[in-house]
């Protein structure tokens, strides 16, 4: 039971989720989320977006969002913040492919997923977040002259 004033891990969140869901869409999310991490071990878990409407959502970043993990009824759907920027030449991309930043692969129950491909996807993600992130600027002199 969670005492009053805790808050749970991100990582517990998703552990809770998954065992919440209990069918295949649970262990879609569990094989994707293994994936993220041996694709990159430094990819940090957040839930987001918690509200009274919506339970929240996973969310999977490393030098910002790389994707969101959310799960309905018929489809796990993986968000790709930035994913119209991204190369995807196995063609995982199978959703929202008429927007000019996201880009979605919805998996489906007996799905196979390409994991090569998926850890592909995802460091390639990572690359560009990591490059788009901007960088600090360093304090220049005052060229204004000091008697």
């Amino acid at each position: 039971m969670k005492k009053p004033g805790v808050v749970e891990s991100a990582s517990a969140v998703i552990d809770a989720r998954i065992n919440e869901l209990g069918d295949w869409r649970g262990k879609t999310l569990a094989k994707v989320r293994d994936i993220m991490h041996k694709a990159d071990p430094e990819i940090i878990e957040e839930w987001k977006w918690a509200k009274a409407t919506s339970p929240g959502v996973p969310v999977f970043s490393r030098g910002g969002i790389i994707c969101t993990g959310e799960t309905y009824k018929n489809a796990v759907k993986l968000t790709f913040a930035k994913g119209a920027a991204l190369k995807d030449p196995t063609g995982l991309f199978n959703s929202s492919l008429e927007g000019n930043v996201r880009r979605a692969i919805d998996i489906h129950e007996n799905d196979k997923i390409n994991d090569a491909a998926m850890k592909d996807l995802i460091r390639a993600a990572v690359a560009l977040n990591l490059k788009s992130k901007p960088k600090p600027n360093p304090r220049r002199a005052s060229s204004k002259r000091v008697d």
